[in-house]
């Protein structure tokens, strides 16, 4: 038996897995499509605090919408078994296609990078920093769009990962020095590790390898990587520049968004080996040589004394100046000894308290109130914002180091919390004039709710968006109830058919005109004879129907047709045929078809065009029966059909055009 979560989601097959978590292909019943669903292992169900970063940071990740970023549909947990339902992308990791292709051809590589970048921009936009770039987290579709994955979750814990403070940062491949050394982690990080990850796809293996994940992370430290270019002389220079920027050791000389990165790659396309990337440390000022004159006295003996007198002046003022500089250099040196007194010797003589502080449980406090406090301690606090429906703005909802922890007096000490930003909302998009199918799939994307309102409109083409309430723009909870009010159509009034056998055409024209009704088919076609009569209309005399409906009419000669119960005023006199006029009068009789159902009506719209032809085998004649739009909803249709006394007719039907039966009627 299938196991289901949360009364939706159906179990199929395991795709993968990690140190931590599981990961599903599964269907969603609601919405009748494929999921991927990640549950957290067994093991971890007892810790509360990772369960609660989970959920959370699920969450957060699940406000971020963009083409090139796995979307997270949902969070849950039933019967202890915590998951999270996610898009499910049917492609393989970059890191398989780097392991399948060896080394990617620069172009395409660059256009990988540019996804991964955009996805990154939009994160960043919301504030979120992923801390675990790799090809691993990247996984391509066949038509080669490259999607992250694992937006803010903290990562399984493996031999090659380091954890630091109780929280994953990342595997050490691929993280940045900081993340090394345990210290502050930014946008910027995120962009040292899509350096290396552009480095692997482009040379075929990462920059720094080693026997141990310390050896490796020293290596991030402190070990300056080999050149793309000296590894493959094909690699461009602007993509060579990209990748060493990005991979600096110091922040403040990396990119410093992005945005910035973003923009650079997208320039590698029109200029691969220009030299546009900025270094930081870039030394813009030349070197100026200065031409040697050699020894030649060019002053002439005249004016050797009025030189004299301007070099005695010019060294008085030069006595001047080292003076006034000898002055500063001892008001300089004085200002160092008292700052090395102050700093060094006072210390020595009145030493700073030396008792750790201990960490406190802030959960629940204000997070204005504990960074004062903190700060006091020369303790840095980072915040992180979160969603919470239930936490008010500012209120801490998780810390990065557990209470009871000491601190020492004058360590690089951190702590980071989780900070509520209130709760998420969402911005209805504008959705006027869109195919209403569209927008439904649109806002439930989105985390809302939906109910369809038809209403009639003059101007919206029928199956369009009118408005939604809550109107474009408005901000609401998720969940929220969104109505789309779907155009009909201009509003008809009723009309009733009149009645048009017997008529001549311009007298059909004159009577469909007044009624607000058209012409529809005609038969024969092109009927040009003034004295054509009318002998059959559909939809029949005195039947309601919606302006602008059309009617189809049959010319021809009258005869005489008689109902199935009346009598022919001849049939007494055996072998009398003929008419007055000499003329032969065909028997008739009206005949209402079986039920004819709607098969596949799947195949159908909400609407069906239907049109069918009798053809009677007396005379051969051919008749259109029915010829109008009909719901869906009226079928099994019933057809009222002239048959010919000893004879029958042959029905053809077609829906929207195409042929869909046939069948006889005696």
């Amino acid at each position: 038996m299938k196991h289901i979560l949360g009364g939706r989601y159906e179990l199929i097959e395991k795709i993968g897995g990690g140190g931590m978590a599981v990961v599903y292909k599964a269907k969603c019943r609601l919405l009748n499509r494929f999921v991927a669903v990640k549950i957290l292992r067994p093991e971890f169900n007892n810790d509360e605090e990772f369960i609660n970063r989970f959920r959370i940071e699920a969450q957060a990740a699940a406000s971020l919408s963009h083409p090139n970023i796995v979307s997270i549909y949902d969070v849950g947990e039933e019967e202890g078994i915590h998951y999270i339902v996610m898009e499910y992308i049917d492609g393989i990791t970059l890191k398989e296609y780097i392991k399948k292709k060896g080394r990617i051809s620069w172009r395409e590589a660059t256009n990988i990078a540019i996804q991964i970048c955009s996805a990154i921009e939009q994160a960043h936009r919301n504030h979120i920093v992923h801390r675990d770039i790799k090809p691993h987290n990247i996984i391509l579709t066949a038509d080669g769009i490259a999607k992250v994955t694992d937006f803010g979750i903290a990562k399984a814990v493996t031999s090659s990962t380091i954890t630091m403070v109780g929280s994953t940062i990342g595997s050490v491949h691929y993280f940045s020095p900081e993340q090394a050394r345990g210290g502050f982690v930014d946008e910027k990080s995120d962009l040292y590790s899509l350096g290396i990850v552009l480095y692997e796809m482009v040379t075929g293996s990462t920059p720094f390898d080693g026997e141990t994940p310390v050896a490796i992370a020293l290596k991030h430290i402190q070990s300056v990587p080999i050149e793309p270019s000296t590894i493959d002389p094909n690699i461009p220079r602007s993509v060579n520049d990209i990748i060493m920027k990005a991979m600096k050791k110091e922040q403040s000389s990396r990119y410093q968004t992005a945005t910035e990165m973003l923009a650079d790659l997208h320039r590698v396309f029109k200029e691969p080996d220009g030299d546009f990337v900025v270094f930081s440390n870039d030394d813009n000022s030349p070197t100026v040589r200065i031409r040697d004159i050699g020894n030649r006295n060019i002053v002439p003996k005249e004016e050797e004394s009025e030189i004299k007198n301007k070099t005695n002046k010019s060294r008085k003022r030069n006595d001047n100046l080292t003076t006034w500089l000898a002055v500063a250099t001892s008001v300089i040196i004085i200002l160092i000894f008292v700052y090395i007194g102050y700093r060094i010797i006072m210390p020595l003589i009145f030493p700073p308290p030396t008792e750790n502080f201990t960490i406190e449980n802030y959960v629940g406090r204000n997070i204005d109130e504990v960074r004062e406090l903190l700060e006091k301690h020369n303790i840095t606090v980072e915040e992180k914002p979160v969603f919470s429906e239930t936490k008010e703005k500012g209120t801490i909802i998780s810390q990065s180091v557990a209470p009871g922890k000491e601190f020492k007096p004058g360590a690089a000490n951190v702590i980071e919390f989780e900070v509520s930003a209130g709760p998420h909302m969402i911005k209805i998009p504008d959705l006027g004039k869109k195919e209403y199918r569209t927008a439904e799939t649109d806002l439930k994307n989105l985390g809302l709710e939906t109910e369809v309102v038809e209403e009639n409109s003059d101007t919206i083409p029928t199956g369009h968006v009118i408005r939604t309430e809550p109107g474009a723009d408005e901000e609401v909870e998720p969940g929220t109830l969104v109505k789309i009010f779907k155009s009909i159509g201009p509003k008809l009034e009723q009309v009733e058919v009149p009645n048009l056998i017997g008529k001549t055409f311009s007298e059909v024209q004159q009577l469909l005109d007044s009624a607000k009704l058209k012409i529809g088919k005609i038969e024969p076609e092109n009927v040009s004879s003034p004295v054509a009569k009318v002998i059959e209309q559909y939809p029949s005399p005195k039947i309601t129907v919606e302006e602008g409906t059309a009617v189809d009419i049959v010319f021809g000669e009258e005869t005489t047709q008689e109902e199935e119960t009346g009598e022919d005023e001849n049939q007494d006199e055996p072998g009398n045929n003929n008419d007055n006029t000499g003329e032969v009068t065909l028997k008739r009789k009206t005949v209402i078809s079986s039920p004819i159902p709607l098969l596949y009506p799947e195949q159908y719209g909400d609407e069906i065009k239907v049109y069918a032809l009798a053809t009677l085998s007396d005379n051969n004649e051919k008749r259109v029966v029915f010829h109008r739009t009909v719901k869906k909803s009226e079928f099994p249709l019933r057809l009222t059909i002239p048959v010919p006394e000893g004879g029958k007719t042959e029905v053809y039907m077609e829906l929207d055009g195409e042929f869909y039966t046939k069948f006889f009627v005696e």
